[in-house]
């Protein structure tokens, strides 16, 4: 990290400079005093790479269920690892050849405005809320995957359903509850990478009989008078939808370490924005949630690591979800902890606490505490850590001010005219292969600081070199830290302790 005693650009040199460079330079005067010292300004070195089109992404060879293996019922001695993991990809290496790398960053920055929308519909449903019931160190992981060319910034997974196994890609969620996939006979489906799964297949699936307390856990619950078989349905604030049956089913990870009676959704009528992936895992605070349910046996901890959302060219780069004790790093004194609060209005959202943000080394004062802090009493305001959202957003007078703390530490960079879709902060940087810009820390509760590396916040949207300020403003009640901020960094959710944990190069 460089030190830059003062700033200096050619600009400088003119004898009338433009009123936007002089604006610029009064924020940064004004953020120096706020702190009440002339430290200079800390940078650090972004490397300028263009968007570009990820390497299609083909996948390991499913695992054989060794274990598994001419077994009919479930055995504790599939079990016997504490911990497991499993190997995580972003969507968009699953159909890289499908449009342009353009087109691929402004849908996956459509589908993350669906995605804010959601979420915020869920937090107004609040005050009016859905009835109920309508009618050692061992653990487990897996590999992760990016979503990008579907236009959603979501994380995928390998993962093995029923005995014996069918693997598909299933969504990692940390902002929903149940999971679910989609099951033949479909009466609706979308199109999915992997054959649908078909339950008659499988030897320990299983449909939870209406009325059971399992079947009256969930939000909203139907009965099949005929199977007498519970029926779940989950609405998404974007328009999807998934129904069916309510099962429990065993599923399967790497190693073969299997978690058998998982309560899922078999969707028989599904639709909407859930293209390529078989379903859903979700991983959030409610009691179906996969963490929830495997808790028993993998104490109550994950963590995870994204990879960057270009990593899908480097087929060395690759990172997990692990369950279990192992999900806490070795290299505990790396991990900055902060206390994990709970909205007793939204069970499934993990709050923390953002006490504020500095750049250059400088807090900057107008964002502040009070803005971005949970009020238990009505369920708004705070801030989540959200693995499906692409994009930090922080509530807007925090946000604006943190902007224009950036704009006036990027004073030698050309800003682009126009911004690019949510983001209004863009510098053009085509010709250059690296440049200094100032650092960016976010402060947690617990006296704890995160350092973002330079690739996440300010990243390419174009092949030009069209580089955005990856972060944006929100009036829908919620500031969310979404997955590009996170790229690169363990992120530990220690339930039985009640703490988030990030640490970093964690992948």
């Amino acid at each position: 990290m460089e030190r830059a005693s003062s700033l200096t650009h050619s600009s400088m040199a003119s004898t009338a400079p433009p009123l936007s460079l002089l604006y610029s330079l009064l924020l940064l005067l004004l953020v120096v005093a706020g702190n009440g010292t002339s430290k200079p300004l800390q940078r650090q070195t972004l490397l300028v790479t263009p968007l570009r089109s990820p390497a299609t992404v083909v996948p390991e060879e499913d695992e054989a269920p060794s274990i598994a293996t001419g077994v009919d019922s479930e055995s504790e001695a599939t079990l016997s690892p504490s911990s497991f993991h499993f190997e995580l990809s972003h969507r968009d290496s699953l159909l890289a050849a499908t449009a342009s790398p353009e087109q691929i960053f402004s849908l996956r920055l459509d589908r993350d405005a669906e995605r804010v929308e959601s979420l915020r519909q869920m937090l107004a449903e609040v005050a009016a809320p859905l009835p109920r019931n309508v009618t050692g160190r061992r653990g487990f992981s897996s590999k992760v995957v990016s979503g990008l060319t579907q236009g959603s910034g979501e994380y995928f997974a390998r993962i093995g359903i029923g005995t014996p196994p069918r693997y598909v890609y299933m969504v990692l969620d940390t902002g929903s509850d149940i999971v679910w996939l989609q099951c033949a006979p479909c009466r609706r489906c979308y199109s999915q990478s992997d054959p649908i799964f078909d339950p008659r297949r499988s030897r320990t699936y299983a449909a939870v009989p209406c009325g059971t307390p399992l079947c009256r856990r969930l939000d909203v619950a139907g009965c099949d008078t005929r199977r007498r078989s519970c029926q779940y349905q989950v609405s998404y604030g974007d328009g999807s939808i998934t129904m069916g049956e309510f099962s429990t089913e065993t599923l399967t990870f790497r190693r073969s370490v299997r978690v058998p009676r998982v309560a899922l959704g078999c969707g028989h009528d599904n639709e909407g924005l859930f293209v390529a992936a078989a379903g859903l895992l979700g991983l959030g605070r409610g009691s179906l949630s996969f963490p929830s349910q495997a808790g028993r046996r993998f104490g109550r901890m994950f963590s995870y690591c994204l990879v960057d959302r270009t990593s899908a060219g480097a087929p060395n780069r690759s990172s997990t979800v692990v369950f279990g004790n192992s999900a806490v790093p070795r290299a505990s004194s790396r991990v900055a902890y902060t206390p994990m609060l709970r909205n007793p209005k939204v069970d499934s959202f993990y709050y923390i606490e953002l006490t504020g943000v500095s750049v250059g080394g400088t807090r900057v004062p107008g964002v502040l505490a009070s803005d971005l802090r949970l009020d238990p009493s009505t369920g708004r305001g705070g801030v989540i850590i959200d693995s499906g959202t692409s994009v930090t957003r922080l509530a807007r007078s925090a946000y604006q001010a943190l902007r224009d703390a950036f704009r006036a530490g990027t004073t030698g960079l050309k800003l682009a005219p126009g911004g690019f879709s949510l983001f209004d902060t863009c510098y053009d940087l085509s010709g250059r292969t690296e440049v200094k810009v100032p650092t960016v820390s976010l402060h947690l509760a617990g006296d704890s600081a995160v350092s973002l590396p330079a690739e996440n916040y300010l990243i390419p949207v174009d092949t030009r070199g069209t580089f955005c300020f990856a972060f944006a403003g929100t009036d829908s009640g919620v500031s969310i830290i979404g997955n590009i901020q996170q790229q690169g960094y363990r992120v530990v959710f220690d339930r039985d302790r009640s703490r988030v944990g990030l640490m970093p190069r964690g992948c």
